[in-house]
């Protein structure tokens, strides 16, 4: 491998789940391509009315606070890290139900982020 990657590999090693979501994201949109692994269906004759359809596994996931729990201010603490809100911000999320604290990530990031906001006090779930 070169020197130039060996350094970018490197960098990208220094990224935490969250940011490297965020990176593949961004790529897919500046490129116009998708990251997911393209699925190759090779039917037989014949075969295509009596293989069933396969179901697709949700990519993109949804982090959204049920309850801010009794430890509202870790929970407010744990939203800034996740996101680039201000405090005000994060309060006003952390206070409404419903509140999507990130969108359209991926199901590690989700999960990772579900985690935190859960062992602040939160209650969350992934839509």
């Amino acid at each position: 491998m070169s020197e130039k990657l060996d350094k970018i590999v490197e960098e990208l090693s220094t990224l935490s789940v969250l940011e490297a979501a965020e990176l593949v994201k961004q790529l897919e949109e500046k490129w116009g391509v998708s990251a997911a692994a393209p699925v190759a269906m090779a039917a037989m004759p014949g075969a295509a009315t009596a293989a069933a359809e396969p179901v697709e596994e949700k990519t993109e996931f949804d982090v959204v606070i049920k309850d801010a729990g009794a430890k509202k201010i870790d929970v407010i603490k744990v939203i800034r890290q996740l996101t680039s809100l201000g405090l005000g911000e994060a309060k006003t999320m952390a206070e409404t139900a419903g509140s999507k604290v990130l969108t359209g990530v991926g199901k590690d990031a989700a999960n990772e982020a579900k985690k935190k906001l859960e062992e602040a006090g939160a209650s969350v779930v992934l839509e």
